[in-house]
This record gives C-alpha cells, structure tokens and sequence, in this order.
C-alpha cells in the first residue's frame, strides 16, 4: 500500500502519541528508579527491534550493521544518549521540564550545522533561536533551589545528542555515504543496555514494573521509531518537525490527566516561548518554500 501524504501525517501523530507515553507511565512504576528504568526500556527495544527490523526490511538489516561505517556508529552512540538521559531525566524531574527541554532539539541542529558543516541560517531561525533562549533561560532561572535543575541538565543532553547525531548523518550524506537510521537505533539501544546494566544493579523492579517498561520499549520506543522514519519518505523535513512538537503538548497532558502531575508555571510559560519560536520558524520555512516552488521557471522536485 503506498503512504499517501495524509496518511503519513495520521501515522506521525500516532508516533507522536505513542512517543508522549513515557512520562505518564514512569510515574506507575513500583521500585525501578534511575539506571533500572534506561535498562530495561532499552533491553526490551533491543528485543522489539530485533523482530521488526527482519520483518520490515529482510535479514540483509544485520549486514547493514556489521558493515556500518563511522558515522552509523557514531550515530549508535548518540542515540543510546538520548535513550540514557531521556529516561534518567524523567526519574528526576517532570515529564514538562523533560519535553520542553527537548523540544529545542532542532534548534540545537541548525546551530551545529551552521558551525560545523557551514549551513547558512535564514534570519527567522536566527529569531527562533533567540526566543527559545529565553524560554529555556526562564524556565531554568525558576528551578534554582528547586531541586529541578539537575534534571533539567540531564534532559539536555538529549537535544544535544540529537544535533551531534544529525550532524555526524548530513555531513556523511554529503560525502556520499548512506546512513541507515534504523539500525543506527537498534545500535543506540543495545549500548544503552550495556552500558547501564552495571549501573542498574542490583535490579529492584517489581513484574509490574518490567511490563511498563517492556510496554515503553515496544510501543513507546521501536515502533514509533520504525512509524517516524516511513513517514519521513512522504513528509517533508519542516512537516515531521512541526508534528514532532505534539509529543511535548500530548506526553504533559498524559503526564496531568494520567498522573496528576501539574506542570509549574515557569515551565508553561518557557515553554509556550520554546514550542512558539519553533512552530513560527517552520512555518514560515514551509511557506517559503511554497513560494519558491510556485515561482515561474522553478522546477517543481519530483
């Protein structure tokens, strides 16, 4: 069945969704804290991934791991970053503080590949930057004494992995070399088992808490992961950004409707600044290049 343009924006928004569950079910959790929680989500990915990836795209996906090449491992490592800090955050300050932090994701990119890759940057993104800044330097300045901040640090690294990682891809695209993403993910997932394994121990979480986190690894990891990069061949760029900020407005809502957990003040107002400066910027991105599309002699890609 091919993906029409819809459909892929319908799946997106599922992905999305099932992306927003994390928060509101590792508040359910029993006794894993910390590392335990990383552990296990990431373990039962590894487990998740390695039934859908032959499935989805034929055995030949393992050899596309074994004769990766830097920048696919390079990519591995940032996301068993984002895996570790994003789930590590969580068990230690609000869903809220986790999303919005990274929301700047994408901001946190175009910087990077305006630095080391010497992508030129519209004056609307320049703008955005500027007011996602001050969003986050609020919502930061508010946790001081809170006892906040030093999970807010930790959800940090996750939009800093992400434009490590998306800087190490297109800067590998542009020489040529194809960067499978998938398998790049399986590869984040099994080092952050790995590597938090020791940490984890002695492993102190109840059945019940085991079956949350195999739910997070199957349904709120690998396959909406397996979900964004299908619709990312139908979608364009500025499309699957705009749709991606759904996970911080669903995954705060889950977190107070299913957990009880009112955001704070600072972090809606932060937030609305960070999520506002990214919406402006990639619509204006879309409607600019609607425009140049239209533009008479511009050849429309195929």
């Amino acid at each position: 069945m091919r993906l029409t343009h819809t459909r892929a924006v319908g799946l997106m928004v599922l992905a999305t969704l099932m992306w927003a569950t994390a928060g509101v079910v590792t508040r359910h959790l029993e006794a894993a804290r910390s590392f335990e929680v990383t552990f296990w989500r990431s373990l039962f990915t590894v487990l998740s991934l390695l039934v859908i990836l032959p499935v989805w795209q034929g055995r030949a996906v393992f050899a596309t791991v074994r004769r990766g090449g830097r920048a696919l491992w390079v990519s591995g490592v940032c996301w068993s970053v984002m895996f570790t800090a994003f789930m590590v955050a969580l068990t230690m300050t609000s869903t809220a503080n986790v999303l919005v932090t990274m929301a700047v994701g994408p901001l946190f990119t175009a910087l990077a590949a305006r630095f080391f890759i010497g992508h030129r940057l519209p004056r609307r993104t320049w703008g955005a930057i500027a007011v996602a800044g001050v969003g986050i330097a609020w919502m930061y300045g508010r946790q001081f004494g809170q006892g906040e901040m030093a999970g807010t640090l930790v959800a940090l690294c996750v939009p800093v992995a992400l434009a490590c990682n998306w800087t190490v891809v297109q800067h590998a695209q542009g020489k040529g070399e194809r960067v499978d993403l998938v398998p790049a993910v399986l590869i984040g997932a099994v080092i952050s088992t790995l590597v938090t394994l020791p940490l984890a121990t002695p492993l102190d979480a109840t059945a019940h808490d085991v079956g949350l986190l195999a739910f997070l690894g199957l349904f709120q990891l690998a396959i909406p992961c397996v979900i964004a990069v299908v619709c990312a061949r139908v979608l364009k760029a500025p499309e699957v950004a705009l749709l991606g900020l759904l996970e911080v407005i669903f995954g705060i809502a889950l977190a107070w409707l299913g957990a009880g957990e009112v955001p704070a003040a600072s972090v809606l107002t932060g937030g609305a600044l960070v999520i506002g400066a990214l919406v402006a910027n990639e619509v204006l991105g879309l409607r600019q290049r609607g425009a140049e599309e239209r533009a008479p002699g511009t050849k429309k890609p195929a």
